[in-house]
């Protein structure tokens, strides 16, 4: 249960003596946090703890950071996500950024600094939900809507306008839909696919990734065995081109 008037902030940290030191810390300064030990665990604490901002390591076991934070954008573009990482050069900042984080503090760092990068983050989220309009939906409507082919995906409603005529998509459709049009034109392995569209790689394989990919074909193609905007690559994975 949510502590009364308490911003939750979930570290994502598989260091314990760095998790524990910002959990002190950031508990002192009056918020609850949380900690998890690896990315897979960072993905269900966020979805299951509703974090208002994410402190999140790079090198993580069993998912790396940078896919924790693709995964979470594919759902939520304005939860604030600060990186807190050993890889701090530019190159691996540019990828934090192009992947969606808000903010990255190289380690080591200093405690006031990150305190209050944190607090700007929280209030820069607050007050853009407090000054939002009344009414007005979070993204507007053509941003929830894509088409290509003749098809029109609608986010919103999980639908998609086909040839055969309103489809009902899963959540997962949905998730990998995501994935390949914001990679679009980009070779996209099983294994990014697996990583980013479900967020855990442990139990599902590259056939998974594989029969999925046979169901989008069957949806959106015109024809299936010989696609056009779902390709496969050889021994690389798949790219949506369109």
């Amino acid at each position: 249960m949510r502590q009364s008037g308490k911003r939750r902030i979930l570290i994502v940290e598989d260091d314990t003596h760095i998790a524990e030191g910002l959990k002190l810390n950031l508990s002192l300064q009056g918020y609850e946090t949380a900690i998890a030990g690896s990315g897979t665990e960072g993905l269900r604490l966020w979805k299951e703890w509703n974090p208002d901002l994410i402190v999140l390591d790079i090198m993580l076991p069993a998912l790396d950071g940078l896919s924790v934070l693709r995964h979470i954008r594919l759902q939520d573009e304005r939860l604030p996500v600060l990186i807190l990482s050993a890889k701090g050069g530019s190159d691996d900042r540019i990828k934090g950024f192009s992947c969606g984080v808000d903010d990255y503090l190289a380690k080591p760092f200093n405690l006031e600094e990150f305190l209050l990068r944190i607090e700007r983050l929280l209030t820069r989220s607050l007050w853009g939900r407090d000054h939002s309009t009344p009414g007005t939906p979070e993204e507007p409507a053509e941003a929830q809507r894509y088409a290509f082919g003749g098809n029109t995906i609608d986010f919103a409603t999980m639908t998609a306008e086909t040839r055969q005529g309103t489809l009902r998509l899963t959540e997962q459709e949905v998730r990998l839909l995501k994935v390949f049009i914001a990679n679009r034109g980009k070779p996209l392995t099983r294994k990014t696919l697996l990583e980013v569209g479900w967020g855990y790689t442990g139990v599902t394989t590259t056939r998974t990734v594989d029969t999925f990919m046979v169901r989008l074909r069957k949806y959106f193609e015109v024809d299936p065995e010989n696609p056009v905007y779902f390709r496969s690559l050889r021994s690389v994975g798949y790219i949506f081109d369109h």
